[in-house]
């Protein structure tokens, strides 16, 4: 075989011609439609929206499209992205594998474990030309549990099994309220494993809550584990994953002494006050749901006929748990609880955008500094960690100051000014940091070494 000659390809592909890829963005170029009202504009009682809804709104990082129904625009997007890859890590680490199953799910399925009826209105229902009922799926359940008991025999030696997915859901809603939190369609990321004994499924169970804990985590938000109700998807027990806040529509009862919790509805009303636990005081806080574990054990496998092969070639129903977190809600719930006056604080692992880099106003006296701000974009988005994290707010026919509160609004945690202090003998350049509200002038030099620690 001839040696490649490189020169030669080069040549032929002018490869030498083909500039550099940049990878940092420009506020100009993003979709980002934001939502301006006048300033006498009231919001009647009826009207009124949580936190996270009109801060994701007024920034364009969602759109309401129809009751309930919410498009993710590209920041929004972004920040989805980000969560959902914080997951599937968290998932590959517990040895869960994601696939897809199809939306529609067969009525038929339904009505063999009984939730065609006791789930309710909720349960939005549809019919196809031929008169045959299916499910828009609000949970999983039936079908992945249909597609396990035809894949029979199955082994024991392939347990545990674990699958995931993360997709939309959807469930109608007598009232959509509070944009992501409460809609009609939702994404949700939703687990379901299999082990072949009782024993086997609660280790499993207690294997799962310890990947959500690092899930919860890593987000950086205090969040209140429950002993939760297995409402209409039934099993042995289960607990909720809560966020502490105000718009909660969950009431949860926290011993002021052990720390045990439980969902209110777990609570009889006489023994609201005091833990069943220890007997100590209890009181009440508000929380968002964003996660919620399940041990099934054979409810869907027994009606569904979901077996597995024993050691002794003999068929034994599958053991289940399911185990869910409502990725647009904890989206959502994460603005709602960090949010401040009328800025949005995203946790770091899932910010839009690390830094947002901001040069003079066109025609200012300092313009000549604008030089800078390429050099600045192209440096730091080379940088480990920073590929595809820098935006730059080119709109130079606005002023420094409009550009820093639409930047901070948008929940950029970094923000780097580009003034009139870089048009000084030795340059200077304005950080703002805006997880603390503080803010330092750093020469070039600081300011690529703060860059380099960035985590």
């Amino acid at each position: 075989m001839a040696l490649l000659n490189v020169s030669r390809l080069t040549r032929y592909y002018k490869l030498s011609n083909v500039q550099a890829v940049r990878h940092y963005h420009k506020v100009s170029k993003l979709f980002q439609p934001l939502s301006v009202k006048p300033k006498d504009a009231t919001v009647t009682k009826d009207e009124a929206i949580s936190i996270s809804q009109k801060l994701l709104m007024d920034t364009g990082i969602i759109s309401l499209r129809s009751n309930g129904m919410f498009a993710l625009l590209p920041l929004g997007e972004r920040v989805m992205m980000k969560l959902t890859k914080l997951i599937d890590k968290e998932m590959s680490c517990i040895g869960a594998q994601r696939l897809s199953l199809p939306l529609l799910t067969s009525g038929d399925l339904w009505k063999k474990t009984g939730r065609w009826e006791s789930t309710g209105q909720e349960l939005l229902k549809i019919e196809d030309r031929h008169g045959k009922e299916y499910v828009l799926s609000p949970t999983h359940e039936e079908a992945i549990t249909s597609l396990m008991s035809e894949i029979y025999p199955f082994s024991f030696r392939q347990l545990p099994l674990r699958l995931y997915q993360i997709n939309s859901k959807f469930r109608d809603e007598m009232k959509p309220r509070f944009g992501l939190l409460r809609c009609r369609e939702f994404i949700m990321k939703d687990l379901y494993t299999f082990d072949n004994s009782v024993e086997a499924a609660h280790d499993t169970y207690q294997e799962i809550c310890s990947a959500y804990d690092r899930i919860f985590h890593r987000l950086r938000i205090p969040f209140l584990k429950v002993t939760g109700d297995c409402g209409s998807i039934g099993g042995t027990h289960s607990h909720e994953y809560h966020y502490i806040s105000p718009t909660g529509e969950d009431t949860l009862c926290v011993c002021d002494n052990c720390g045990n919790s439980k969902n209110a509805e777990l609570v009889s009303s006489d023994k609201s006050d005091s833990c069943d636990k220890c007997g100590s005081h209890v009181h009440q806080v508000a929380g968002i749901e964003v996660g919620h574990t399940f041990l099934l054990g054979t409810k869907y496998s027994k009606p569904l006929k979901a077996l597995y092969q024993n050691e002794s070639g003999k068929p034994e129903l599958l053991q289940m748990g399911c185990y869910g977190i409502g990725v647009s809600r904890l989206l959502a719930a994460s603005v709602e609880v960090l949010a401040e006056d009328k800025n949005i604080k995203w946790p770091w692992e899932i910010v839009p955008f690390k830094i947002c880099l901001i040069g003079p106003k066109k025609g200012s006296k300092e313009a000549s500094s604008a030089l800078w701000v390429d050099h600045l974009a192209e440096v730091m988005s080379g940088m480990p960690g920073l590929l595809d994290e820098v935006v730059v707010d080119d709109r130079d026919r606005l002023t420094i100051g409009k550009r820093v509160m639409e930047a901070k609004q948008s929940g950029y945690p970094f923000i780097i000014v580009v003034g009139k202090r870089a048009c000084e003998m030795v340059p200077m350049f304005e950080l703002l940091d805006c997880t603390t509200g503080k803010s330092e002038f750093l020469s070039h030099k600081m300011l690529m070494n703060w860059v380099r620690e960035l985590p």
